[in-house]
């Protein structure tokens, strides 16, 4: 839902797109699509545990990157939004480091 506000001098402004185009979604889709296959393909290749779970998680982060990006247009919002939708990242390479370290 858009909601419309009146500035002082009477010009109705459309509140929610915040002045940017539409992303491309069926692109962007189309690249999720073809990363989700890239994945499944690539954990059936027979390399080491090491290297399969860094592609994976490489794709995976890929992927998490475009959905954030484009689905919660995170693109197109201020730099203080950006600080906290990544501020959890480290705790996630904490938990990557322990899962490769079990090997």
């Amino acid at each position: 839902m858009v909601a419309n506000s009146t500035d002082g001098g009477g010009a109705v402004a459309a509140e929610g797109h915040g002045g940017h185009k539409d992303p491309p979604y069926l692109a962007i889709w189309f690249v999720l699509l073809v990363l989700t296959g890239a994945e499944v393909g690539y954990a059936f290749l027979s390399l080491p545990k090491v290297w399969l779970v860094l592609g994976l998680v490489f794709m995976a982060c890929w992927k998490a990157t475009l959905v954030a990006l484009y689905y919660m247009h995170l693109r197109f919002e201020p730099r203080r939004l950006w600080v906290l939708a990544a501020s959890p990242l480290p705790l996630v390479a904490i938990l990557i480091l322990a899962v490769l370290t079990e090997f």
